[in-house]
């Protein structure tokens, strides 16, 4: 007994280390193309639904689509109904794992083990590498499965195993029940139903479960799955916590529906496999197993969630009304956020498709906040109201405060198991972060000449008035085409930025020439003087560190 155990837990370790292995190494094969497909999702359901199905059809793990989502959703990238119209879709998508499990290449697994250690370990290629640990965990996944098989069968013999099995076998409405019950524990245990399906599909094999049994558990273990992003959405935004809620009711009721009509669901899965795939029943025997159950049961999961996506696509707007009067909004958020992150979710650092999302968000959040300071300071010359201009001393707070949480929280998400892409786009954001806290020194250094103006009670002449005028409307327009390129990571923004950076360093010379020219005829006093060169200068420097941000949003630094 004690070999049984240890066979049987160590090929289900096995089985699933392969799978988590393989679901990480496609996330960094599909690399940033995978947040900018559900970050592109549109509000057309039937799109959001086979976007869904895509996504999850490459990274194998419904879990890891849902977690995105969440956190897509709590960073405000993505709308909850395009949510929950993509969390159908991902339902779908996992099926595919129970259908590669199904095939029967266990004997190939050791050789595509060989062939992922080759490519990860003796190839210099990021790129390969990187298929290594697909390969890899493919393999190690077949041959936990095999493992596992083997380790059960012996219990084949065993009657009271056999015996505790009966409970399990669908046979009457509370076997059928129990089933569902043990599959959705299962899975909330182990965390995967991608796992939980392959348990299944061993035991099934084996002989130990029956057919209707299997698909029950299957039922139980789509309830299982949503867990894990349940678990994603505590603490976050309502609209987070209202994707969960949607992704829990969608498969609870689908399989409450499924329940209604068991026997004859179970009846046209069997006929469908059977005639179309031209196999055996899910009962025929072969040496003591049951080689076509694990086909049966993955068109089951398969068939059961392509049904399940139909029908939620057709009520889809009744989904999302109950999901938001069911979730709790809890206490009211507080009005004044802005000194804190927003976006920013530490529960997403061992996620870095989420956590980088929700950086870009934050990062354009403080990019705002910088130009709101802008254009409070830079007004404050015409309307002369020292109270108003005092506000710069909390904006500039904020930015140093976002900066601080900013950069911390980029520092661990690159301390995270990241590919070569992701850690660039790190260095890109917390140099953008670096320039914008940049921005509201200099700001602050306009801001104090100013305070000194209306203190002193100084004026600037109208042609200083002027130049002064032109020349913030100059960098006010570099200050938001570079934020506009953050918000949308438009790459394409050099050739305007470089346009702009000469404009404002030509202007800056101009006018100092012409302000040493009137005080040179003494049409200028030297005080006020001082404050304008000052200003000037600071407005330049705004517009280097524009150019730095224009850099950072290219990819050229």
């Amino acid at each position: 007994m004690q070999a049984i155990i240890f066979q049987t837990l160590g090929g289900l370790g096995l089985f699933i280390f392969g799978m988590r292995l393989m679901s990480d190494a496609l996330k960094k094969v599909a690399g940033k193309k995978l947040r900018t497909v559900l970050g592109a999702v549109s509000s057309n359901r039937v799109i959001a639904c086979v976007t869904g199905t895509a996504v999850t059809s490459l990274v194998q793990s419904s879990s890891a689509t849902t977690v995105m989502l969440v956190g897509f959703v709590d960073a405000g990238l993505m709308t909850l109904t395009q949510a929950v119209g993509v969390v159908l879709g991902a339902n779908i998508g996992t099926t595919v794992t129970a259908q590669l499990i199904a095939f029967n290449i266990s004997k190939y697994a050791l050789p595509v083990i060989a062939v992922g250690v080759l490519l990860k370990f003796f190839f210099a290629s990021r790129k390969w590498q990187q298929w290594g640990e697909v390969s890899l965990g493919f393999g190690i996944l077949f041959f936990g499965l095999a493992t596992m098989k083997a380790g059960l069968a012996p219990l084949r013999e065993a009657p009271g195993f056999v015996h505790f099995l009966t409970n399990f076998q669908g046979q009457n409405f509370n076997e059928i029940l129990l089933c569902v019950l043990a599959g959705g524990a299962l899975t909330m245990a182990v965390q995967s139903s991608s796992a939980t399906v392959g348990i299944t599909m061993a035991l099934a094999s084996q002989g130990l479960l029956s057919f209707e049994g299997s698909v029950a558990m299957i039922l139980g273990e789509n309830i299982g799955t949503t867990i894990t992003a349940q678990l994603a959405s505590i603490g976050s935004n309502v609209n987070a916590r209202q994707t969960a809620m949607a992704h829990t009711l969608f498969n609870v009721l689908g399989v409450f529906l499924i329940l209604l009509i068991f026997p004859y669901f179970v009846r046209t899965v069997a006929f469908l496999t059977t005639h179309f795939l031209a196999i055996g029943g899910p009962d025929f025997l072969l040496g003591g197993e049951k080689p076509f159950i694990s086909r049966h049961i993955a068109n089951a999961h398969t068939l059961f969630n392509v049904i399940n996506a139909i029908f939620f696509l057709i009520v889809l707007p009744y989904l999302v009304k109950i999901a938001i009067w069911l979730t709790p909004r809890g206490k009211k958020e507080p009005v004044d956020e802005v000194y804190h992150i927003k976006y920013l979710d530490r529960r997403y650092l061992d996620s870095p498709e989420v956590a980088l999302v929700q950086a870009w968000q934050e990062v354009t959040r403080m990019g705002e906040e910088a130009q709101t300071m802008f254009d409070e300071v830079i007004g404050t010359l015409k309307i002369r109201n020292a109270k108003k201009l005092a506000k710069w001393k909390g904006r500039e707070d904020v930015l140093d405060n976002l900066q601080k949480e900013i950069m911390d929280f980029l520092v661990k998400v690159m301390q995270q198991n990241i590919i070569v892409e992701e850690s660039k786009e790190i260095t890109s954001l917390l140099r953008m972060t670096n320039n914008i806290e940049r921005i509201g020194d200099e700001l602050e250094d306009i801001a104090e000449s100013l305070e000194r103006m209306i203190e002193e009670n100084l004026y600037f002449s109208e042609f200083a008035i002027q130049d002064y005028v032109n020349i913030a409307s100059e960098v006010r327009e570099f200050l938001v085409l570079v934020l506009t390129a953050i918000k949308e990571e438009n790459k394409q923004i050099m050739p305007e930025a470089a346009r702009l950076v000469n404009n404002i360093g030509r202007m800056t010379e101009d006018m100092k020439s012409s302000h040493h020219n009137r005080l040179f005829e003494g049409t200028c006093e030297i005080d006020r003087g001082m404050i304008f060169i000052d200003i000037l200068d600071a407005f330049e420097k705004i517009g280097g560190f524009c150019y730095n941000l224009a850099q950072a949003v290219a990819g050229v630094k």
